[in-house]
């Protein structure tokens, strides 16, 4: 294990959890040891959506990061390595938590799967009523 300097942040979304870490340099950014768009290979904007926290920033080249990430979907691993990752930049500098605060690219998003509730068909949806 190398002794570089990093900066970690946790991200989650829907079931997903990701640890990201961030490093300085031009390296190639990987998700789970794989680079973006191997890990995401069915889903071409995954890239943009990922790195928008280092867009925002204007650290595009400056730095690359290191995430691991487990459970869910693909949506929700894309959402919990975006937050993972801007929680990671404004624990290295506070100063870039506002414009990360006026992309919206800080405040977890709290919607998960609602649960099946019994003698219900799914989450909301009942069998049908007859009056007589």
């Amino acid at each position: 294990m190398s002794k570089t300097k990093y900066t970690e942040g946790v991200g989650r979304r829907k079931t997903s959890t990701c640890r990201v870490r961030i490093y300085k340099g031009d390296d190639v950014s990987t998700i789970n040891n794989l680079p973006i768009e191997e890990y995401f290979k069915g889903i071409p904007e995954a890239k943009k959506i990922i790195t928008e926290p280092l867009v925002v920033t204007k650290l595009v080249g400056k730095y690359y990061f290191t995430a691991k990430v487990s459970g869910g979907g693909t949506t929700g691993q894309i959402g919990a390595v975006r937050l993972g990752l801007s929680r990671a930049l404004y624990g290295m500098n506070e100063d870039l938590k506002s414009p990360l605060r006026t992309a919206e690219l800080v405040t977890r998003d709290p919607r998960a799967v609602e649960r099946k509730k019994y003698s219900q068909r799914k989450a909301r949806k009942k069998r049908q009523f007859s009056k007589r």
